[in-house]
């Protein structure tokens, strides 16, 4: 019991001690951080900006073309010359037109459905078939009902339906590889949230063209058609046209060179692309302006950090990960992938109150130690992160499947602005100014306690470590649903 006692008072002390010299450490800088970013941010202003002279930042448009020059053109006003485009070529998609109805097999009457695409839908279709309710398309509603949905047109919630209790949601291109998986040639899939709003975004888990179409459709038709098939079979017609072919696109990269250990590098990334619906301003306006903002601030007080910086704006995020993916996948091949050491990815982040390890349970303390000190700058910041599991679907995906650490933030917007995500309201009017100017004083005190921390929180995992890390986290189904996991059980 003593020998317990003691361990605790040593244990209780080093904490005590590491937590007083973060605080003496970083605090002063800390302090400058505060002022410079409350007396001269221009996150909101460029976004503001942005927005009104280039519009969506579809990846492969020209309006992409004109945010990525608007990034580098930017970061170069900065006094940024270790600056440069990363460019790559994958296979992307556009939009073209569409046409769906719903309509009775025995009357012939049609329905005009107000619906837009998914992406990766094929560049041609034109068929009309039955409908089927597949609940909420996950694989147990397939399972219950075998053969149901084979050569039908899938009718499936985009979110979980009430009553759902105990369920886990599926991405829309998870639940559209499962639609395929079972035979069906087509999915319907409606809207979680009211108001009339449809969302596109990406219905491929592997970037590439899928065999079937997949549309959305809005909440209050959703429901409204839920309950018509619960009584009678009707057919879905869906035609449309797409685009789907080669694109260039290029990241964006600035370097702020590292003083002590320059070969090894904290990332600092968000996705400046969005879809084509709107501007983008939450999805990932608020996000990637930031951390432009966060490369003034850092430039603007010369801040030199023991690690390099790498502020990168990705692209091609929303169409399948695909200027994260190129990023990875140029750093193995140039054997460099082992220099980077930690990836804070910001992805519709904003008012930051707390920082999370991505799952990495044993970073956790230092971002609350350090979000600490933090708060000691501005009784705010609520240092409120950590916990928490590993996800999918954002720019963090491909370092994390390498095993490498990945951190977000946590913030306090109103949640309601999460509704037009991926919709035609998703724009500048939602986002508050100061929402902005904490996403970026924050993140810069916590990026440059991590840059010079004498040893990082978490640290690179070997093969079998990150496939265990993946098993934890419950992310081996939706990789192997997307074809992403490599490990043979």
């Amino acid at each position: 019991m003593i020998l317990s006692n003691k361990l605790l008072l040593s244990a209780a002390l080093t904490f005590s001690t590491a937590a007083v010299t973060a605080q003496n450490t970083n605090q002063p800088v800390f302090e400058k951080i505060n002022n410079e970013v409350n007396a001269n941010s221009r996150a909101y202003e460029t976004l503001r900006d942005a927005s009104q002279t280039i519009g969506h930042r579809l990846t492969g448009s020209e309006n992409g073309k004109k945010a990525e020059q608007y990034a580098y053109d930017l970061l170069k006003s900065y006094g940024y010359t270790n600056l440069k485009f990363q460019p790559f070529e994958v296979e992307s998609w556009s939009r073209g037109t569409i046409d769906v109805a719903f309509i009775n097999p025995d009357s012939h009457e049609s329905i005009t459905i107000k619906s837009v695409a998914l992406a990766h839908s094929p560049v041609k279709v034109n068929e009309t078939l039955e409908m089927v309710d597949m609940g909420n398309g996950l694989e147990d509603d397939y399972l219950k009902n075998p053969g149901k949905a084979n050569g039908k047109i899938v009718f499936a919630a985009l979110g979980l339906l009430p009553g759902s209790q105990g369920a886990r949601n599926l991405h829309r291109s998870e639940k559209t590889a499962l639609a395929i998986k079972y035979g069906a040639k087509g999915i319907i899939l409606f809207n979680s949230v009211q108001g009339g709003i449809l969302l596109t975004g990406t219905a491929s888990v592997t970037g590439k063209l899928n065999p079937i179409p997949a549309v959305c459709i809005t909440y209050e038709d959703g429901m409204k058609w839920k309950d018509i098939l619960q009584q009678k079979t009707w057919q879905a017609k869906i035609a449309m046209t797409n685009f789907s072919g080669p694109i260039k696109a290029r990241n964006v990269i600035a370097t702020i060179p590292g003083k002590k250990y320059p070969n090894e590098k904290i990332i600092v990334g968000g996705h400046l692309d969005s879809w084509d619906l709107a501007t983008g301003a939450t999805d990932n306006g608020i996000g990637s302006f930031s951390i432009l903002d966060m490369a003034r601030t850092f430039k603007k007080l010369n801040l030199q950090c023991d690690r390099t910086i790498e502020f990168v704006m990705f692209m091609g995020e929303e169409q399948g990960l695909l200027g994260s993916n190129a990023y990875v996948k140029q750093a193995l091949k140039s054997k460099t992938l082992d220099q980077v050491k930690y990836v804070f990815n910001f992805d519709m982040s904003g008012a930051a109150s707390g920082f999370t390890a991505g799952g990495r349970k044993e970073a956790d303390a230092f971002f609350k130690e350090i979000g600490e000190v933090i708060k000691a700058v501005d009784t705010s910041f609520k240092n409120n992160g950590g916990g928490g599991r590993a996800g999918l679907h954002s720019d963090h995906q491909p370092f994390m499947l390498q095993g490498i650490p990945t951190a977000s933030s946590t913030g306090n917007m109103r949640s309601d602005i999460f509704r037009c995500y991926h919709a035609d309201c998703d724009r500048i009017d939602l986002i508050d100014k100061k929402w902005m100017v904490d996403q970026v004083r924050f993140s810069c005190m916590m990026i440059y306690a991590t840059a010079n921390a004498p040893q990082l929180p978490a640290t690179r995992m070997n093969d079998a470590d990150t496939k265990q890390f993946l098993l934890d986290n419950n992310l081996k189904d939706p990789l192997i649903i997307a074809g992403e996991w490599r490990w043979k059980d």
